[in-house]
């Protein structure tokens, strides 16, 4: 080697290595956020619309965000369409929204924008599963002469949708279906609709299709899910996280978001309130023992988000009394998120 490729090589070497504009981040350096609020139900037995989500926007969020170094670049209510409004059936209404949602999202190019859902439940996961796997414009329903999407019928080519993986971070799991399930509430079979274990019709109604494969699923913070919906679970081979893991950030928290990045194009993480310390959810109704803090919720979240897929964080179930010690522990999931994002 003569001298001057000698030179070349090593300025190459100690010259600063300049990576491709990290995801999500804007010229000045801030976050671009999209904050969506879902505030339907799929409760047969209580209200449409609950106020847990306008009370996450309310109690202070805009400022928590701005804090953080966070540009909102956009706040969308999800709101049933006026020609929808005469649609009947609690299921049926929460499917429409949902669809609603997953337009919102999918409005995005993939790595535009970070996604913060405000969401009433587990019901709006098929709805923020179904945007992110539609991720811009590209990827939308195939649609009929007359503008309407044709159900059923996805995208094949290069554009073709996204593979979506799930950490889904609950006490109770939500993978009944309507044969097992002892509530007998859709609220408890969310993660199996997601999967195509049941209720098609619905699922494809909200655009998530195709379903999950159970590859694609974590579920991290289960503690009190019935017999049946454990064995449903086990015999999908869904990989598990357990609070004990949660808590540590042990190596198997790293292990699963490592898979899940080889395995899929884009992860959603969906923490439903209930995991928490009952410390931290007075008046809640699905408190139960045994769950980490939101400290120790928050570094795990924190870790999740330093891989590059992660791409949107679901905060749910607060109750429909505004509780300030409920609300800062969702604040600083948040928190736990965005640091992880930007500490890529």
């Amino acid at each position: 080697m003569n001298k001057l490729a000698c030179l070349v090589l090593m300025l190459l070497l100690f010259l600063p290595v300049t990576g491709a504009a990290q995801e999500y981040v804007g010229p000045d350096g801030k976050v671009k956020v999209v904050v969506i609020k879902d505030p339907y139900s799929d409760s047969r037995t209580g209200p449409e619309l609950l106020k847990g989500p306008d009370h996450l926007e309310a109690g202070g969020l805009n400022g928590v965000l701005t804090n953080l170094g966070c540009d909102i670049v956009k706040t969308a209510a999800v709101k049933m369409p006026d020609e929808l409004e005469r649609e009947y059936g609690e299921w049926n209404r929460a499917s429409l929204t949902n669809r609603v949602l997953n337009r919102i999202i999918s409005e995005s190019d993939q790595g535009e924008h970070f996604f913060i859902g405000l969401l009433s439940g587990s019901k709006s996961l098929v709805g923020m599963l179904g945007g992110l796997q539609h991720l811009g414009p590209g990827r939308q329903p195939i649609q009929d002469i007359s503008g309407r999407d044709i159900p059923g019928l996805v995208r094949l080519g290069e554009r073709k949708p996204l593979k979506v993986g799930l950490v889904y971070v609950d006490s109770k799991g939500a993978f009944n279906t309507p044969e097992i399930t002892l509530e007998g509430n859709m609220g408890g079979m969310n993660v199996a609709v997601a999967a195509g274990l049941c209720t098609a019709d619905l699922r494809i109604q909200a655009g998530l299709n195709p379903h999950l494969s159970t590859k694609y699923i974590v579920m991290a913070g289960l503690k009190n899910t019935n017999p049946y919906a454990d064995v449903a679970i086990d015999e999908s081979f869904i990989e598990r996280i357990s609070i004990e893991e949660i808590k540590t950030v042990s190596s198997n928290v790293h292990a699963q978001m490592e898979r899940l990045s080889k395995i899929t194009d884009v992860i959603y993480v969906q923490v439903d309130l209930s995991v928490l310390d009952p410390a931290e959810l007075p008046g809640h109704p699905d408190a139960y023992p045994g769950g980490p803090s939101s400290g120790e919720l928050a570094a795990f979240l924190t870790a999740l988000f330093k891989y590059e897929k992660a791409a949107a964080i679901g905060i749910a179930s607060m109750q429909e009394e505004a509780n300030q010690t409920t609300l800062q522990a969702a604040y600083r999931l948040i928190e736990g998120a965005i640091q992880g994002v930007k500490s890529r």
